[in-house]
């Protein structure tokens, strides 16, 4: 076997650790989804054990990820154009889009923590839409304090004091539509 191929195979483990507690998952929790015993889930992320597509295939849905995400096969598409992550206030928000100026499309994920943040307020000109993909959203909005579940969605002007952050401690993701001049996301639909 190559060096690259056991480089590969001895990644999975840490990936899949980081996943689950990305997710805010025990091991019983990813065992009860996917059927695959706590003992062979801990000796997976441990490298004690490799993992093959009947484990893999499970976990992939089990944590809605591609398996490529899994095993970190490399991205395809256009080569040019890299997703580089940013880190802010504890979050991370990975650009979706790569048009200067207009719209700008942003998923963010808040990480699982022991203890609930506190608010800290922002303001700034333009306007936001957004959707919880996973997760309990915490959404400080001017005087209101609201929980988003995935699913939910939210659309406001960000010159009103606003604050995100997990609701419940857990990890959430979000999928972020951000105008910075007034523009706005709308919804449009046909009847048929």
């Amino acid at each position: 076997m190559s060096d690259d191929f056991e480089d590969v195979l001895h990644a999975v483990g840490p990936r899949l650790r980081a996943l689950r507690r990305h997710r805010g998952m025990t091991l019983a929790d990813v065992a009860a989804a996917t059927g695959v015993s706590e003992s062979t889930l801990s000796r997976l992320e441990s490298g004690q054990r490799r993992a093959g597509l009947e484990l893999l295939l499970p976990l992939a849905r089990a944590y809605d990820v591609p398996l490529d995400d899994l095993v970190g096969a490399p991205r395809t598409g256009d080569p040019r154009i890299h997703l580089t992550p940013i880190h802010r206030h504890g979050m991370t928000f990975v650009p979706l889009s790569r048009r200067p100026g207009g719209m700008q499309a942003y998923k963010m994920i808040i990480p699982s923590a022991d203890r609930p943040p506190v608010p800290h307020h922002q303001i700034h000109e333009g306007h936001e839409w957004l959707y919880v993909l996973h997760g309990n959203l915490r959404l400080v909005l001017g005087e209101h304090d609201l929980v988003l579940p995935a699913g939910e969605a939210a659309e406001f002007d960000t010159t009103i004091p606003h604050w995100l952050g997990s609701a419940d401690g857990k990890a959430v993701e979000v999928l972020i539509l951000f105008g910075r001049h007034g523009e706005r996301a709308h919804l449009r639909a046909r009847a048929h």
